[in-house]
This record gives structure tokens, sequence and C-alpha cells, in this order.
């Protein structure tokens, strides 16, 4: 029987920052994912802008008793302290990056509120056509609002990042009047304070550097 489930919704910002930023954003990620893995927390990744560099910004769903915990250990600011590794001749070594906290997301459309559509996934200039129909159209009934996947390979992935995408923009649709959690998550991809970091890494290596204050 599941008890003391939580879950919550962190997204991973460089704040449109350069490549090293994109670089150190990367490796947070996979640490993030490997820390939730050994705590037994689920984790999701519900959106991501990759570049030829790393990652720009990410968002993620953690599910499970120790979510919260999770989360606090990474919610500001983190600095890298490290030469760059693209631009040898840059004086530059402090980069920083932001996590933060996101609004809550409603609950989970069930499948009776949705209509699903299948199609045939297509690639660039009409080439490589899936035969199979393996994109999905999910819409909520009540709103109208959809969302169209088909960037995995089966059916049901499709389906199942969908559902997801689609309880995202049912959220922003509900604090549409006020535009809330747009601007949440807007903003933050272009604000990351750069001082006072939650924690630190260092190098090539990512070695976390202690906690002063512990």
């Amino acid at each position: 029987m599941k008890q003391n489930l939580q879950t919550v919704y962190l997204q991973i910002s460089t704040a449109q920052g350069p490549a090293e930023c994109r670089i150190f954003a990367r490796f947070v990620l996979g640490r993030l994912l490997a820390e939730a893995k050994a705590e037994g927390v689920e984790a999701e990744i519900i959106s991501e802008t990759a570049d030829k560099h790393g990652m720009m910004s990410a968002v993620l769903k953690l599910d499970g008793k120790h979510a919260e915990t999770l989360a606090q250990r990474w919610q500001g600011s983190l600095q890298w302290i490290c030469a760059s590794p693209v631009r040898p001749k840059h004086p530059r070594k402090n980069w920083y990056i932001g996590v933060f906290r996101m609004p809550d997301m409603p609950e989970m459309p069930s499948e009776s509120e949705i209509e699903f559509q299948t199609c045939r996934s297509g690639g660039k200039g009409g080439q490589h056509v899936n035969k199979t129909e393996s994109a999905v159209r999910a819409t909520h009934k009540a709103s109208g609002i959809s969302v169209r996947v088909e960037s995995e390979r089966s059916q049901h992935a499709n389906k199942k990042l969908a559902l997801t995408l689609l309880a995202q923009k049912l959220a922003e649709h509900h604090a549409g009047q006020t535009d809330d959690y747009a601007r949440a998550q807007h903003s933050r991809l272009y604000q990351v304070e750069r001082g006072n970091p939650k924690r630190t890494f260092v190098g090539t290596e990512f070695k976390e550097k202690p906690d002063a204050k512990s």
C-alpha cells in the first residue's frame, strides 16, 4: 500500500546561458536522476530542450516518499567551477544554472475524459515515413485541448507521453486567467541567481564541493 507519496515538479534552467552552462545542466540532470533512483524516487522527464553542448532546460516529475526531500536538496542556484572545456582561453571559470520548483499540476486526466486518435509519423521531407500508426493525438473532451506526440517508436509510449503533456497543458489552461503557471515557467528560463549556490561542483569530473555552512 502506498503511503505518504509526494509529487514534485522541478525545472532545470540555464537562463539562456552559454555552452558551459548547458554542459553543466546535462550533468545536473543525470546526477538528479541517479539520486532519485538511489532513493526510490520515480523520476520522469516531462520535457527537455537539448542542444549540441548539453541541455538548455528540462522539466522533471518526481514521485515517491522522499521526492520532497530530494527536491529541496537541489532547489536554487547551482555552481560549476571549471575552466571552459569548449573555450580554452575564456577567462571565466564560474558557471551557474538554476533548479526551480514548479506549481503543482492537476491530476492526470483519466482515459475516459480523452479522445485518442492515431496516425502515421512522418520524417523530414516525407522520407522515412513510419508505416505504422504510432503517432498519437490526445484531446481532452471537456476543454478541447489537444496534443500530438510522435517522438517515440511505439504507439503505447506516445500515448503515455501524450497523457503527461496533456496534463501539463491543462495546468496552463487552469491558470490561464492570471498566467501564473506560464509566467512562472517562462520567467525562470531567464532568471538564475549568481552567488550563494545551493550546491557547487568543481572540475571536469564535477566533484561536489562540501557545503562550507555544514
